[in-house]
């Protein structure tokens, strides 16, 4: 068994963890490269059976993208603020190392999202992948734009607003939810579309088949109208360009705290339906 391990271990709460994380792996796995947690391509020499990733949610979303079309399985050890995909902190990893680094770890896979840019003359400019969501959003100096959408070749509304949020399943509990959409088990093949700050009391969000083509044609622009990915990748728009997102043939493949269920993480992680404080129950 053979792990790649990524980290960036100038962040004090990464360097906090490293070294222990480190013993864990090797005790069970031989550490082939210790590597940065930034974009940069991974040499096809670099054979590897597991990618430990530590650090937040970011950081897995990152390494996600970078091994996505190796098929490797991607290990999230939490060091961030959150850590919702994260599914393992130092203890847990530890005690589920045998299984993590053994032959039939358990493995869930997600479906992430490709997105291309074509100017008006069907020139592809940029192509993609997005773990959580695909956003095309207003930008500097923030007056509403106009985009056009449809699904698969069929016409769909007209959108004057913020933006639109084009988000993944594993992805429905970050911007989307944010702005109003639903959560999404990640189980579930579908995109989800959530406008942002739509100029209409009518405009909903609303899921798809994940089957489907979301095409997105900006109408009205300003200077710093973008398709953004992930928060991490930003793609500067024009009138006349047309955005299409649709699922990555694909699928992300990460390794599941068996002792975790997405239920939990909901509840303690995104305080899922979290009641008021009543004075008679003392909480």
């Amino acid at each position: 068994m053979k792990a790649l391990l990524a980290a960036s271990p100038d962040r004090p709460s990464t360097a906090s963890i490293l070294a222990r994380v480190r013993d864990i792996v090797s005790a069970h796995a031989e550490i082939v490269a210790e590597v940065d947690v930034d974009a940069t391509e991974l040499s096809s020499n670099l054979q590897f059976d597991r990618l430990v990733a530590v650090g937040g949610d970011g950081t897995l979303i990152a390494q996600v993208r970078r091994v996505l079309e190796r098929g490797v399985p991607l290990v999230g050890v939490n060091s961030g603020r959150l850590g919702f995909l994260a599914e393992f902190d130092v203890e847990s990893l530890a005690r589920e190392a045998r299984s993590i680094f053994g032959p039939s770890p358990l493995i869930r896979q997600r479906m992430v999202i490709e997105a291309t840019v074509r100017r008006r003359d069907g020139e592809m400019v940029f192509r993609g992948v997005a773990v959580n969501d695909a956003v095309v959003t207003a930008g500097m100096p923030f007056r509403m734009i106009e985009l056009q959408l449809g699904f698969s070749g069929q016409p769909g509304p007209d959108i004057t607003g913020d933006g639109v949020i084009v988000a993944s399943p594993l992805g429905s509990t970050a911007y989307s939810v944010s702005a109003g959409g639903p959560i999404v088990h990640p189980d579930v093949e579908a995109l989800i579309v959530t406008p942002v700050c739509p100029h209409s009391l009518a405009f909903r969000p609303i899921v798809i088949p994940s089957h489907t083509d979301v095409t997105i044609s900006v109408e009205r622009a300003n200077p710093g109208s973008s398709l953004v990915l992930d928060g991490q990748t930003n793609v500067r728009l024009a009138v006349g360009d047309i955005v299409i997102i649709g699922r990555h043939p694909a699928v992300a493949r990460l390794v599941g705290n068996p002792q975790i269920t997405y239920w939990q993480q909901l509840l303690s992680k995104m305080r899922w339906a979290a009641a008021p404080t009543y004075r008679d129950r003392g909480t």
